[in-house]
């Protein structure tokens, strides 16, 4: 069946994530930029770059490779449209991350924001094998209600996401990158108006 994230809208979805009661789009962002700015690293790559939001934060004196990977093309087109000013340095991948056939390059700082709860725990282990970082950032999605997505009238965009939705728990992740080798380095919270909150979570090897 086809993944439903290839038939999502990238206007709608982020209409849906910028909207005042879900707030999303705005605080990863912000969230973002910390993520770059953390390390000293010269590579990265952003796991479900989706439109590209945060990718004004790139330092293009700090790094020399930036790679955005999604399983939509017409996202990664619309990201190369946005942010042209990345030139070279910004390389589109699109790849099913559940395919082990795969092949990634390697980075010093993988980021994956709001992406491990669409591939699951075993799954981004695997992904983080082939592309071997140093330093791992990601943001998850902790709910406080039975649904994962807030309401909105953009809700029906999202009908089919729980084909492939993972339910996200901090100890979990951290207990399922322990066993591939990387440590809890930093972790942080930020709540969303919807009663929601976005998790923070670092690792270094």
């Amino acid at each position: 069946m086809n993944n439903p994230w290839k038939d999502i809208d990238l206007n709608a979805y982020e209409s849906h994530m910028s909207l005042e009661s879900v707030y999303q789009l705005q605080a990863m962002n912000e969230m973002m930029k910390e993520q770059f700015d953390a390390y000293d690293a010269h590579s990265v790559m952003i796991l479900g770059i989706a439109g590209g939001n945060g990718l004004e934060h790139i330092d293009k004196d700090k790094f020399l490779s930036v790679y955005g990977v999604d399983i939509n093309q017409d996202y990664l087109d619309e990201c190369q449209k946005r942010y042209s000013s990345l030139g070279y340095i910004f390389k589109p991948i699109c790849a099913d991350l559940s395919d082990d056939r795969i092949q990634l390059p390697c980075t010093d700082l993988l980021v994956a924001n709001l992406l491990i709860e669409y591939i699951g725990y075993d799954c981004f282990k695997n992904v983080v094998k082939k592309v071997n970082p140093k330093y791992i950032s990601c943001i998850i999605q902790i709910n406080t209600e039975e649904s994962f997505v807030s309401d909105s009238p953009y809700l029906h965009v999202f009908d089919r996401l729980d084909e492939v939705h993972h339910q996200m728990e901090e100890n979990q992740l951290i207990n399922s990158l322990q066993k591939i080798g990387y440590t809890k380095k930093f972790t942080n919270e930020r709540e969303l108006p919807n009663g929601k909150k976005l998790v923070r979570i670092d690792f270094v090897r």
